[in-house]
């Protein structure tokens, strides 16, 4: 799989899921900053996502 299809699942979660529009601060350094709070955001769901569905997996076999 090419890498340019690899991040954009990434860049379009982050503008639909997250309803990301524009930058809300000025500045090369504060859009650095809420960059990285961004991509920080969608690893943490991304991480959670998959441990909810993995346990609620192995709730549904021990049924």
């Amino acid at each position: 799989m090419n890498r340019s299809i690899q991040a954009e699942e990434s860049f379009a979660n982050i503008k639909g899921d997250m309803s990301f529009r524009r930058y809300l601060c000025r500045g090369q350094k504060n859009m650095l900053a809420e960059s990285i709070l961004l991509t920080m955001a969608h690893n943490l769901s991304h991480q959670l996502l998959s441990v909810f569905c993995s346990s609620l997996f192995t709730d549904i076999t021990l049924i």
